[in-house]
């Protein structure tokens, strides 16, 4: 029987809570023609929930003239947020946590400067970061507490049997994958295959034993090839050098998705402790990304449990949520 001073401790939760956390620029850094670097501080970061790998955040950005007052706060910030005018409602855009800094209570995002030089039309997040600097204001979306998976918005998750890996995507999905690169453990080896708009996006990642990292540029010279041509050749190549085709192709069911306009996200939920030993993560344009998920499950027979396949952007369409 518990006496009436004993104090019963609840069980810590073991899934996050996402708030919205205020934050401002401190750095802005131009790594290339078409990335910049935004480091972002705030106090209230002491309290963000660091996942590493390809952790997704929603950044949210006040509309112009306004400030981060227009977010709602409380449990259904969501439903008030879709229900604010559109000239108030902050315009809200997912990214990639490249680098967290608990002492210093600083996050690293870096942007895609779409429309630099190439036939993008340019998003309100890649224009504002083209000229963010010093003291502009932001809120990044993200979970209250450490963690790792899905729950808290990383699916780089490789099956306990895997050995080898293919990593492929277009620019942005360089971020993730640089972070996974950084991250990975010692004993996988593997292929990383990156599309980026030019030479000079091609960032100083560290050589890692074992994995070999391709960089498919598509402005050369005179030439410019279409995005997603360069991903999609490669990736051909690597499934074609990495996968055993001794099984019949028709073994493999397969079904392709309707196309409602939504973006392609496959994947595996629980990785099976059975798969193969070759792990395949991809990101990028969704369309691009729909090819490759077909050439990598039915052509080459491989396992749902061993491909994630990602849409991060879907070609004349925006994210709206």
């Amino acid at each position: 029987m518990t006496s009436p001073t004993t104090r019963v401790q609840a069980r810590p939760r073991a899934t996050p809570e996402y708030r919205a956390y205020p934050v401002q620029v401190v750095r802005a850094v131009r790594l290339s023609p078409h990335f910049v670097r935004l480091t972002f501080g705030g106090p209230r970061l002491a309290e963000f929930g660091y996942a590493g790998n390809d952790q997704r955040v929603k950044v949210l950005l006040p509309q112009p003239g306004r400030s981060l007052a227009d977010l709602p706060t409380g449990e259904d910030w969501y439903l008030r947020w879709r229900q604010l005018p559109d000239h108030v409602r902050p315009t809200m855009r997912t990214y990639t946590v490249r680098a967290f800094r608990p002492q210093d209570h600083e996050v690293d995002v870096d942007f895609v400067l779409h429309g630099m030089n190439d036939d993008d039309h340019p998003g309100p997040l890649s224009m504002w970061a083209a000229t963010a600097g010093p003291g502009d204001e932001v809120a990044l979306l993200g979970p209250d507490r450490p963690g790792s998976g899905r729950l808290w918005g990383a699916e780089w998750n490789p099956p306990p049997a895997t050995g080898r890996v293919l990593i492929a995507g277009d620019e942005t999905a360089v971020p993730a994958m640089g972070a996974i690169l950084e991250s990975m453990p010692a004993h996988l080896s593997g292929v990383v295959l990156a599309e980026v708009p030019t030479i000079a996006d091609i960032p100083a990642w560290p050589t890692r034993p074992g994995v070999d990292v391709r960089w498919l540029v598509r402005a050369r010279r005179d030439t410019h090839v279409a995005r997603g041509e360069l991903l999609e050749e490669a990736v051909t190549t690597a499934l074609s050098a990495s996968c055993d085709r001794r099984a019949p192709l028709a073994a493999v069911p397969w079904a392709e998705d309707d196309d409602d306009g939504a973006l392609l996200w496959d994947v595996p939920e629980y990785p099976s402790d059975r798969s193969g030993d070759l792990y395949v993560w991809m990101a990028g344009e969704a369309g691009v990304m729909k090819r490759l998920r077909r050439l990598a499950r039915h052509d080459h027979g491989l396992s749902k449990s061993t491909v994630a396949c990602m849409g991060y952007w879907r070609r004349g369409a925006s994210e709206s949520h």
